[in-house]
């Protein structure tokens, strides 16, 4: 079937008022760097759809690509025809012509957004429904369950004929709603941090805190490719990876074994705040699961989160791991994650941490160390690269990977 456009529909976007504008123009742009390779497109963003003008290219493949783009409610493969009801009957043989196949029920759906076209609504629904019913034997009218339903957009700039309607990703563009500072592990729960938080309209940078030789090459390459996976809803993403090792030792060497752990999360929380203020994030985004792990209790939360007052926020906060499971499946980041490469957040892991500390004497163990010239050293460390969705960086065969899971 040849079909001349893809017709996008807004879902939450309706709702902004006067900001309406700015979310239907980000959202365009984020449909243009997710379709950046298909060179015969145009992309037309309206205040009521996104028209994709396929000139050629195959629309299933950009269809594909659609899926993942956030603020899209549907969208649809459209036949664009004239505003005559001849021309719009010839459009809808020739799509039942490829669809109908064997006895099929039908409806037609009419949407007259110009209310000044001379067919209206029903008027149209019965003289389109009556003419497919002639040339088509195997068709009959079901109005409440049908097989197959196709609908009419009466516009002012022509009339489109659809019979396929695809969800989308819902939310909102990534982007509407600033920049944050993904701290990302290699773990299961922080990727899906990630997907909720860019779901929601936030442009990420991801944040990875490496140790070698504590951490290998694998563990770094394994973040980098969750930020791979993760760049396909957003076109391309900064990937930040501090060095991590010397504040690690030093905290080992001089810091109560009871709060290694609380000391070290609130030097990457500072760390990460430092990078949020140098790269204009407003916020510092982390996987953390309440109850999940000593970590992760409100006492360990207030106590880390001491050292800033940047909002720290938790997508994940109010998921099981089970859940938290079945999204990263949904993504397919839950293979890569459980690959057994260590993170520096397993190593120097105490046998008994603190899982309520107290902040005044989280505050004196981290007077124990150098944190102004350690967090200087760090941050002249960092390397940052720009990750785009299918970039590969764990070189391994399909036998290797199968034995390491």
């Amino acid at each position: 079937m040849h079909y001349d456009e893809i017709m996008v529909r807004y879902g939450e976007l309706s709702t902004k008022g006067r900001n309406r504008k700015s979310f239907i123009d980000r959202l365009g742009s984020n449909i243009r760097a997710a379709l950046h390779d298909f060179s015969d497109l145009e992309i037309h963003p309206g205040p009521a759809r996104t028209h994709i003008v396929l000139n050629g290219d195959d629309y299933e493949a950009v269809m594909q690509r659609l899926k993942n783009v956030f603020g899209i409610q549907s969208f649809s493969p459209v036949l664009k025809v004239d505003r005559d009801f001849a021309a719009v009957a010839a459009a809808a043989e020739e799509m039942m012509a490829a669809l109908v196949k064997q006895p099929t029920t039908f409806k037609i759906q009419t949407r007259r957004a110009d209310k000044k076209f001379p067919i209206d609504t029903f008027t149209m629904n019965d003289r389109l429904g009556g003419d497919l019913l002639d040339h088509f034997d195997q068709l009959s009218v079901d109005v409440h369950h049908p097989d197959l339903e196709m609908r009419v957009e009466i516009r002012r700039d022509g009339i489109y004929l659809s019979c396929e309607t695809i969800p989308g990703a819902g939310g909102l563009p990534v982007g509407t709603a600033g920049k944050g500072m993904m701290m990302l592990s290699g773990g299961i729960d922080s990727p899906v941090a990630a997907y909720l938080a860019m779901k929601r309209g936030v442009s990420l940078e991801m944040v990875h805190f490496y140790s070698p030789p504590y951490t290998s090459e694998q563990a770094l390459a394994k973040a980098k490719e969750l930020t791979a996976r993760l760049a396909q809803y957003c076109g391309s993403i900064k990937f930040i990876q501090v060095p991590f090792t010397e504040s690690q030792e030093d905290i080992k060497e001089k810091v109560p074994e009871g709060y290694l752990m609380t000391v070290q999360r609130r030097m990457m929380l500072r760390l990460a705040v430092a990078l949020a203020h140098r790269r204009r994030g407003l916020a510092i985004f982390n996987g953390e699961s309440l109850g999940q792990v000593a970590s992760q209790t409100m006492q360990s939360m207030r106590a880390i989160e001491d050292v800033t007052t940047l909002p720290v926020l938790r997508p994940v906060l109010s998921y099981d791991k089970n859940e938290i499971i079945k999204i990263a499946k949904d993504l397919d980041t839950y293979d890569l994650s459980i690959l057994p490469y260590e993170d520096c957040c397993t190593v120097f892991t105490p046998p008994r941490p603190k899982t309520k500390p107290r902040v005044d004497r989280a505050r004196e163990c981290e007077d124990l160390i150098d944190v102004h010239g350690l967090m200087e050293r760090a941050l002249a460390g960092i390397k940052i690269t720009t990750i785009h969705p299918g970039d590969e960086f764990l070189n391994q065969n399909e036998d290797v990977f199968a034995e390491l899971l």
